[in-house]
């Protein structure tokens, strides 16, 4: 029961990531260290899981899904998602900078500790650690597509939107601003209860949910050490996005909400309270890392 609680605990952090811009749950899913079960335990709905539940084979299906894991993750999740979530909502409309400024702790010392977990660095990992730092960088410098309804368009949307959302250092709604279709599908097809296109929306991202587990799966298995690198430049090139002293250089209105999709960084230029604060919370975030770290270790 006590691992459970923990899996709980580790799935609420992933939906406070969720809400946070350029923070994904699969970067703390990573960071605590149940990135991997999370992507097998995706990958494991497949053929032989149909057959067994519609054989009423339950404690079969339970077992070959790993579904009290996926249970405690994603029900944290939801969970965060209605509650905790809220909190940061308000935390970064009023504080943005000392909230901004502990996720930038905590991702600074998840890029350490996920490295570290790379056991050999050559020529492929330091490839793979650029090309992922690049691709996060990228995004942040990328003007929004125009918005598009074609089906099509729509399923990809899906595929790519949930996609983001599974790769640590990715944000799956900043990919769908820049694909242009968050309003459409986040916003207008939700209010509007447009069937069609939340359902071709809905078969995407169950699509990609599973195709990209199982591609996941097989690369971890395969080239881990890359993958781990990709991933940890991923994480590397969002903190761009987290440095906490910026002011936003250009937005887009949604349903009179505003989406920022680009910032002009900045130094503090004086040492007063907030600043002493935003350092503080830095430290406190890279520190609650290390601890994360020391209490996964100690647990094996």
């Amino acid at each position: 029961m006590k691992h459970y609680f923990i899996l709980f605990i580790k799935g609420m952090s992933m939906g406070i990531a969720n809400v946070i811009p350029g923070v994904s749950g699969g970067t703390i899913a990573l960071i605590t260290g149940i990135y991997e079960d999370l992507i097998n335990s995706l990958k494991s709905f497949d053929t032989k899981s149909l057959k067994l539940i519609t054989s009423i084979h339950i404690l079969g299906f339970i077992k070959h899904t790993n579904l009290y894991f996926l249970l405690a993750v994603f029900g944290g999740s939801i969970v965060s998602v209605f509650s905790i979530a809220s909190l940061f909502k308000y935390l970064f409309t009023h504080y943005p900078i000392l909230i901004w400024a502990f996720f930038f702790g905590l991702i600074i010392a998840s890029i350490y500790f996920v490295g570290k977990r790379i056991s050999k660095w050559n020529t492929a990992t330091i490839i793979s650690l650029v090309i992922g730092t690049l691709v996060a960088i990228s995004l942040s410098f990328m003007t929004p597509a125009s918005e598009n309804d074609n089906l099509f368009f729509v399923f990809i949307c899906g595929i790519i939107g949930i996609s983001g959302m599974m790769l640590p250092g990715l944000s799956g709604s900043f990919i769908l601003i820049l694909m242009g279709n968050y309003e459409l599908l986040m916003v207008t097809a939700i209010t509007e209860l447009n069937i069609p296109l939340l359902s071709v929306f809905f078969l995407g991202s169950a699509f990609g949910l599973m195709s990209f587990s199982h591609i996941l799966s097989w690369v971890f298995k395969h080239y881990k050490n890359q993958t781990l690198a990709l991933l940890t430049g991923f994480i590397l090139g969002s903190l761009s996005i987290i440095w906490p002293w910026k002011e936003v250089a250009e937005s887009i209105i949604i349903k009179g909400k505003e989406k920022i999709i680009a910032y002009n960084w900045y130094f503090p230029n004086e040492l007063n309270i907030e600043t002493t604060l935003a350092i503080l919370l830095i430290f406190a975030g890279i520190l609650s890392v290390y601890a994360l770290e020391n209490f996964a270790v100690n647990k094996k």
